[in-house]
C-alpha cells in the first residue's frame, strides 16, 4: 500500500472534479478522498497500489472535461495512517 496526497489548482471547483476523481479512483481500486479547499484548490488523498496511484496522478493532470488544471503539488503520505479508511469519498 502506498499513499499520496495531491493539491490540484486551476478551474477545478464546480466542474465535477471531485466526483469524477472518485469514479476514477474507484475504477483503479484506490481508497481516500477528494475535497474542495477554501483557496479554490482540490485536495486528493489516494491510498492503494503504486500503479493505481500513478494512473490517478496522470488522470489528475487534466481531470474531467470542463476542468482546467494549472498545477499539481503532490507529496508522499504514510499509508499506515489510513489502514482503517474504507472506500473513496467526496467532501
Amino acid at each position: 500500500m502506498v499513499a499520496r496526497q495531491f493539491f490540484i489548482a486551476g478551474y477545478v471547483q464546480g466542474v465535477f472534479f471531485r466526483s469524477s476523481t472518485q469514479a476514477e479512483a474507484e475504477r483503479l481500486g484506490l481508497i481516500g478522498w477528494a475535497v474542495n479547499l477554501d483557496d479554490g484548490r482540490v485536495e486528493v488523498l489516494a491510498v492503494g497500489s503504486a500503479s493505481g496511484i500513478v494512473e490517478l496522478a496522470m488522470w489528475l493532470e487534466h481531470g474531467p472535461s470542463g476542468a482546467r488544471v494549472d498545477s499539481i503539488e503532490s507529496e508522499h503520505a504514510d499509508a499506515g495512517n489510513y489502514e482503517d479508511l474504507q472506500g473513496f469519498r467526496c467532501g
